[in-house]
């Protein structure tokens, strides 16, 4: 039988395979996640809410026969209601809140046989790319306790890169699971628009902005975890294309020549740090190094337009969600509920007209249109996740005075992520490179809409190419 303390670095498809064989018990693997959680996450602050009482009760009974049958799981405290287990969205306004029934993501989870075992940080309504809510505070990154762990999902990425969990979920509405994998080392997909589901309670979010998946140590237990998941659910508003065949038949396969395009020129023209720009040009040349045709290119965007309709479309969101929150709760949504910079935003979509609001959802197809015509001619765009590398805790802060500053230095750091959620196209951040600094730098893989299969032919390739599973932080 493996020992406990090795099950902290194996993927989840690993641990699976281990309670397929009778080699250990679930409650055995659960039992490990929350002593590597106990003794790590002081250090950290990744997990916010504990499951331990419901997990072992999971994991010594009836357990569903699936996928990861046994394996210990985390959930972004957003979005991924549990029944009876609060869901808080690190917000004070919502602290208190406790859905009434699972959503439909994690009845899928339950039924790949995943035992949840808690919940995990993120930013307040997973507004900015910065875990350093007021409810709980910062996530701190395993790879450097002084930096950020980036955001929404940050408590997730950190958890998967501390190895208290092989895989955490995630959700994406401007690169919300591509930038903590590049900031904490870990793989992260966003799926196409729609791939997995977002109900019982929403058809979309956000005029199709937000998508649902996790962030993972290896790239077969996201393809893994993508099979049983997606798939539309009944009365969803639309879907994405099915796949050929399942997606971890994808992993190993050959992704044959593909024609890649890269570039590390933001459509804002923000500047790019030189540790962001040659792990772009070290990934250009590794994928050159595997026989695929690589050549400098990148859809011409008017990126002050792209700007200004994505915030329309952000901030009139968040203040519909608070809106549905307080007829949820029954109690009237007050500045004094909110961090500065979240009401400021809500504010900001509360004076959004209608006609507003359809424009700004007209402007992100015609950038859709465009970046489809652009994909005709590359089966992959690459560019750097991020601008720069992990910044140091705080720096995205704001005050009563100046509540949108962190929305500001958000707009600086993350000018590539956000328009894969525009155009509902597949995106992936993989961790390959690390700085002079011992910081993970990701590089960002773009696909065409409805393609994740050749994105995880990619990524394997890639894995193999430079494994990243054996690097560990220093925590």
């Amino acid at each position: 039988m493996a020992q406990l303390n090795e099950l902290d670095w194996l993927d989840a498809t690993a641990e699976a395979e281990l309670v397929r064989k009778k080699e250990i018990k679930p409650i055995e693997l659960v039992e490990a996640a929350v002593e590597r959680i106990e003794r790590v996450n002081p250090q950290l602050n990744a997990v916010i809410t504990r499951m331990y009482d419901e997990a072992r009760q999971t994991a010594t009974g009836e357990l569903q026969d699936g996928t990861f049958t046994g394996v210990p799981f985390l959930l972004k405290d957003l979005q991924a209601a549990y029944q009876g287990v609060r869901m808080t969205s690190s917000s004070e306004y919502m602290r208190d809140f406790v859905p009434n029934l699972d959503s439909e993501l994690v009845k899928r989870y339950k039924r790949a046989g995943l035992i949840v075992i808690g919940k995990t940080n993120t930013p307040e309504l997973g507004i900015l790319p910065t875990t350093e809510p007021k409810l709980f505070g910062p996530t701190l990154n395993p790879w450097d306790t002084t930096r950020m762990t980036g955001g929404s999902s940050g408590g997730s990425a950190a958890a998967v890169a501390a190895g208290m969990v092989a895989m955490a979920h995630a959700n994406d509405g401007g690169g919300s699971i591509r930038i903590p994998a590049s900031c904490c080392g870990v793989f992260g997909l966003k799926p196409t628009r729609a791939r997995n589901p977002l109900g019982p309670h929403f058809g979309d979010l956000f005029s199709g902005l937000i998508a649902e998946h996790a962030v993972t140590r290896s790239v077969r237990d996201s393809a893994a975890l993508l099979d049983a998941t997606s798939g539309p659910e009944l009365g969803d508003p639309y879907c994405a294309p099915p796949p050929a065949r399942p997606f971890i038949q994808e992993v190993g396969a050959d992704p044959g020549k593909l024609r890649i395009a890269f570039t590390t020129t933001a459509p804002t023209g923000v500047p790019i740090h030189p540790d962001c720009v040659s792990a772009v040009h070290e990934a250009a040349k590794l994928c050159a190094g595997l026989g695929h045709e690589v050549e400098e290119a990148a859809p011409q965007l008017n990126g002050e337009m792209l700007v200004n309709a994505f915030m329309t479309i952000w901030s009139a969101g968040n203040a519909w969600l608070v809106d549905s929150m307080s007829f949820a709760l029954g109690k009237k949504p007050t500045r004094e509920n909110f961090e500065p910079g979240t009401w400021v935003l809500i504010e900001m979509g509360r004076a959004q007209s209608a006609p507003a609001y359809l424009l700004a959802v007209q402007t992100i197809q015609v950038f859709t249109r465009r970046i489809a015509q652009f994909m005709e001619k590359y089966d992959v765009l690459l560019t750097p996740t991020l601008a720069e590398p992990p910044l140091p805790l705080g720096s995205f802060d704001s005050t009563a005075e100046d509540p949108l500053a962190g929305m500001r230095r958000a707009g600086l750091f993350v000018p590539f992520t956000p328009l894969c959620n525009g155009t509902g196209q597949p995106a992936m951040s993989v961790p390959l490179f690390w700085n002079a600094e011992g910081l993970p730098v990701g590089t960002h893989f773009v696909g065409r809409f409805g393609d994740e299969a050749t994105l995880f032919r990619l990524a394997a390739q890639l894995e193999a190419a430079r494994p990243w599973m054996n690097r560990r932080p220093p925590i």
